[in-house]
Parts: C-alpha cells; structure tokens; sequence
C-alpha cells in the first residue's frame, strides 16, 4: 500500500467475537479485520492514529477464502485478513 494511505482505509473494522471479548478484557489484545496489502507497520500507525493508544506488537492472519455450496453452483468467498494487536497495559479501546 502507498505511503500515503488514509487510516481509516487499512482498517476495516473491529472483530468481536466470544474469544475476542476475552482477549480484549483479560490479556489487552484487540482483533481488526484490515486490508490484506497493508503490513504491520501501517496496522500500528493506523491504530494508533484512530484510537489514541500505544501498541506494543500486532500478529497477522490471512484466512482464505472457502468455497459455498449455493443452489446455482460453487462460491468462493473472498480472502481476508485480519490482525491482533497488543496494547500497553495502561491503554484500552472502548468499543461499546
């Protein structure tokens, strides 16, 4: 991705699910499903940028896409991408 890339357009949204509401509460790791050209390095700053916290270290999953059985023929759901990412033990995201 450019240099130039706006915040908002690298992350995507929050993931929240039962083991993400855990992780979130207990350990301070937060899931984003992201643009999959974005690195590591784009994923903190834009995170940084748009919650206003410290992040210590951001892992990455590319999940791809599966295929649906649908009535008119097979399905091949899109490739995403998603990342967790470590906040300082004094910072937090407030979603709700």
């Amino acid at each position: 991705m450019p240099a130039n890339v706006d915040a908002v357009h690298v992350i995507k949204h929050p993931l929240l699910s039962e083991k993400n509401t855990f992780g979130m509460n207990e350990q301070k790791r937060y899931a984003f499903l992201v643009d999959p050209r974005a690195t590591k390095d784009e994923i903190k700053s834009a995170v940084e940028q748009i919650y206003k916290v410290r992040v210590e270290g951001v892992s990455t999953q590319v999940r791809k896409g599966k295929q649906r059985r649908l009535k008119y023929g097979l399905v091949t759901e899109s490739t995403t991408k998603k990342a967790v990412v470590r906040l300082h033990k004094d910072d937090s995201i407030e979603f709700f």
